[in-house]
């Protein structure tokens, strides 16, 4: 029994069909396309009419400069790129992180003999409103990793990186791997690691641990303690800093250090 040959007619409705349908759904895509654009507009002009209203609160309360910065990221708007617009005209956020970036590096500039360019984002924060003096604006953590992620897209050698709990700002254009972050983790608990620590907690042969403490030494990120009972420490400032603040004043943790 031989099978049913299409026809050409057959062949070009169903082509004409296909067309239909996808020109169809263009217009149903264009459509839905028009309508989010007009959302957006929509939500950017209440967001504009948002900020004039709360223009004072934006500026002075860290906590509620946060959540207008979610609400701006929601719909891609930048409030903090600098320039003239309406964001820096009518908010002024754009000098603000700028201003606050300036602060940060002069703020890690004069603490990089003690540190070596490595600094925990709470010391900052503190030494920053100490700079600030108590009638200045308020400024928070989070303004703090703003500023410094506007730094770093500048290829000033600014970082962030996470240590167990805690933020680590590097000022200094150190190359740093995962290795010498998982070291830095270590080290958080006492403030110093050593080849033995390293070796029993990473499962690590002697030569790697070396390896990593001896380019934290290099970079300046690290002191080498040789007067240390049973073994050699590598004392992390930024972290060694941290932990002693926690029982003692800043000032007294800075005299402390050599």
């Amino acid at each position: 029994m031989h099978r049913r040959r299409v026809g050409a007619g057959a062949i070009a409705k169903k082509k004409l069909a296909e067309a239909k349908y996808k020109e169809r759904g263009t217009v149903l895509a264009e459509a839905q396309l028009a309508q989010m654009s007009k959302q957006l507009d929509m939500f950017k002009s209440n967001l504009e009419e948002f900020a004039s209203k709360h223009k004072q609160e934006i500026w002075k309360n860290p906590e509620f400069r946060v959540q207008f910065q979610d609400m701006c990221a929601t719909i891609g708007v930048d409030p903090l790129a600098s320039g003239k617009g309406f964001w820096s005209e009518m908010l002024g956020v754009g000098d603000f992180y700028y201003e606050l970036g300036v602060q940060i590096i002069e703020v890690c500039l004069a603490l990089k003999h003690q540190n070596g360019g490595l600094i925990t984002l709470e010391e900052l924060h503190q030494q920053v409103l100490r700079g600030r003096g108590k009638f200045a604006q308020d400024v928070s953590q989070d303004d703090l990793i703003r500023a410094i992620k506007k730094l770093k897209a500048l290829g000033t050698g600014f970082g962030i990186i996470p240590v167990g709990g805690i933020y680590l700002i590097q000022s200094v254009p150190a190359e740093l791997n995962m290795d010498h972050t998982v070291v830095l983790q270590l080290a958080e608990k006492n403030g110093y690691v050593t080849v033995s620590d390293i070796k029993a907690s990473l499962k690590w042969e002697t030569e790697r641990a070396r390896q990593v403490l001896e380019h934290l030494l290099k970079e300046g990120l690290a002191w080498l303690d040789l007067q240390a009972p049973w073994e050699a420490h590598y004392w992390l400032p930024a972290l060694f800093t941290h932990l002693y603040s926690q029982e003692i004043t800043a000032e007294e943790a800075r005299e402390a250090l050599p």
